[in-house]
């Protein structure tokens, strides 16, 4: 069986365990705390960044962009028309681009630093600078949030899924950099309407169920997190 190393709140994570759903795919998940830069960690990403992906046969793919592309290069046609990577290079464009702003533009605004503060520095002491959470971050990253939650309620608006007719990628990745904040009870969901629908859709989803049942110990879970109708 494949192997993934994750974290259970890291989006990255979060978005190849969704992608992987999709596909029907089963993997030994295993849990990384990425500040102990354990050895054999490093061995398989010298960038010791989760998550990473270790097949049946000893291939090692890290990062959730490269894991994204290599399982649709080998498991995308079993999609069909619903394929998570459009075959239409044009398609792909508009994909590829809305992936970078959630993989790349929310991580560094929104979840890295809610995650950060409010979950590795409690079990962390000089790795990442563990204490209190900063407070001045965690509000500019409420506030910033809100501005990804109107840019989806937009897309919303023209569109069935986030890059067009179909679900791709790129719901995925913003769906599960979302999860983390409603983990953490940070998404006000009450003030953008069509982007709540539309992560509710994606929480209903066969591949959501397993991130849903989460947990993680010592940090308290948003009331609402597992609810689909919320």
């Amino acid at each position: 069986m494949p192997q993934l190393y994750h974290h259970p709140l890291c989006p990255h994570s979060r978005f190849v365990r969704l992608a992987l759903g999709e596909y029907g795919v089963e993997v030994e998940l295993i849990e990384e705390r990425v500040h102990e830069r354990r050895r054999e960690f490093l061995m398989l990403d010298p960038a010791g960044r989760t998550p990473v992906l270790v097949e049946d046969n000893g291939m090692v793919i890290p990062g959730a962009g490269p894991i994204a592309e290599w399982l649709d290069e080998t498991l995308g046609e079993r999609l069909g028309d619903h394929r998570l990577l459009p075959a239409s290079p044009v398609a792909r464009v508009e994909v590829r681009r809305l992936m970078s702003w959630f993989n790349d533009k929310f991580f560094d605004e929104v979840t890295n630093w809610l995650v950060t503060e409010k979950v590795y520095k409690r079990f962390t002491a000089t790795e990442i600078g563990g204490g209190g959470p900063d407070m001045d971050l965690l509000r500019a990253a409420r506030a910033n949030v809100r501005y990804h939650l109107r840019y989806i309620s937009y897309l919303e608006s023209t569109r069935r899924w986030l890059a067009g007719d179909k679900m791709t990628y790129s719901d995925l990745a913003a769906a599960a950099h979302l999860s983390c904040v409603d983990f953490l009870g940070d998404a006000p969901w009450d003030e953008e309407e069509p982007a709540k629908s539309w992560y509710q859709r994606l929480k209903s989803r066969p591949s959501f169920r397993p991130l849903l049942a989460d947990r993680v110990p010592g940090v308290a879970t948003n009331p609402i997190y597992a609810a689909v109708d919320f």
